[in-house]
């Protein structure tokens, strides 16, 4: 018998050998664990969850909430997430329409999971999140990127003509992600009720990525496709509990529906992970109820972060920043004449900053890099001052 080693990845299927290697990941690995580097690189804030979701927790812990429960989530979240919808769009959203999922990629992947054929095609705006790609490859979909534009003051916007330009006969979704990581931008109301107007003639989904709805530069917070649909429309909306309320590590998510498919994510839900810990929903519903200020809080550091690093970045030579209308990341283009994922290693070793390459998120995002500002004031100085050492 033939006893030599072989590669077993070669005999996997074609759609996990496909799947790509996270490059923040690798820029993250490399310094993950020193306590000098100022961590910009992942989508995380650098305040620790509130006290009184962590205490929510532990109360559920104490009374018992360990064992298992309800595959689309506990009634009691339902109920909050409906209640929230209602208090910050002005929607209502009946509280069968939700599951709760582990985290936001695991709202994607569950909407790739109940809507793709293997060769359908989803179209996804780029630079984009690189995680929405490659839940559509894991699932046996095919990714259509549509690049984003930049306007003469370095905007980036997204002509509704260019997404529909990319449909063809194997297109089944279109994903919106706004406000947009890593770009910042956000979809206008007026826009997106056009592409839900050519969404139902074309018989397509919509999954919008809303994750960052609150995370906004202006007067009012970022809108919701939920403002514009019905319960009948061929929309899914994702999202997660990581951002607003500091619970990265949680892996807490929901995901919205159309009515009738209650049973289809409760299916999923169950095969995907059983449900996530009962005591972290009881959390979640704590951190709906009472966590408003905290998002204020959470915003209005962002917006201060926001203001310092624009006005640091853009005076260092060969640096370019396009000041982003919502989420919080800073897309940079850097003139160094190296590759992004170069450039990268090269902040993290002499400035130690670590940062995103733009070509995390397509090759789109070479010569850029992407910088997370959901810091306080004081980190956001001291990560400029260490970046123009370098760089200046």
């Amino acid at each position: 018998m033939d006893h030599t080693a072989i590669d077993l990845t070669q005999v996997l299927p074609a759609r996990i050998q496909g799947v790509g290697t996270s490059q923040i990941g690798m820029v993250a690995d490399r310094g993950r664990d020193d306590p000098e580097v100022v961590k910009l690189w992942i989508g995380e804030g650098d305040l620790p969850t509130p006290p009184f979701v962590v205490e929510a927790a532990h109360r559920a812990m104490l009374a018992g909430e360990t064992r298992y429960t309800y595959s689309r989530g506990i009634p009691a979240l339902h109920q909050a997430l409906s209640d929230y919808h209602r208090r910050h769009w002005g929607v209502e959203v009946a509280p069968e329409r939700f599951a709760i999922t582990a985290g936001g990629m695991n709202a994607i992947m569950q909407a790739c999971q109940a809507l793709l054929e293997p060769g359908e095609e989803v179209i996804i705006p780029v630079p984009g999140w690189p995680n929405l790609g490659e839940a559509v490859r894991v699932t046996g979909g095919v990714p259509v990127t549509v690049p984003y534009r930049q306007s003469a003051d370095g905007r980036f916007t997204l002509p509704l003509a260019d997404i529909l330009a990319a449909v063809t006969p194997r297109t089944r979704i279109i994903v919106v992600n706004s406000p947009s990581n890593p770009t910042g931008w956000v979809m206008p109301m007026a826009e997106m009720e056009a592409l839900m107007a050519a969404a139902r003639e074309r018989g397509l989904w919509i999954i919008s990525d809303e994750v960052y709805n609150h995370f906004t530069y202006g007067n009012a917070i970022a809108p919701s496709f939920l403002q514009i649909s019905t319960p009948s429309d061929r929309l899914i909306v994702t999202n997660t509990f990581s951002k607003n309320w500091a619970m990265t590590g949680w892996r807490a998510g929901w995901i919205v529906y159309p009515q009738g498919l209650a049973a289809t994510f409760g299916k999923l839900g169950q095969y995907n992970t059983t449900s996530i810990p009962t005591f972290i929903q009881h959390a979640a519903v704590t951190a709906l109820e009472e966590g408003d200020d905290f998002i204020r809080t959470m915003v209005g550091r962002c917006a201060e972060a926001r203001a310092i690093m624009v006005e640091g970045l853009s005076r260092l030579k060969g640096v370019t920043v396009f000041p982003p209308e919502g989420a919080f990341y800073l897309m940079a283009r850097v003139e160094t004449g190296e590759k992004s994922l170069d450039l990268a290693f090269r902040l993290l070793r002499e400035a130690k900053v670590g940062v995103a390459p733009g070509t995390a998120f397509g090759p789109e995002g070479e010569g850029f890099i992407r910088i997370c500002f959901a810091i306080s004031p004081e980190l956001a100085r001291e990560a400029v001052a260490r970046l123009a050492r370098v760089l200046g």
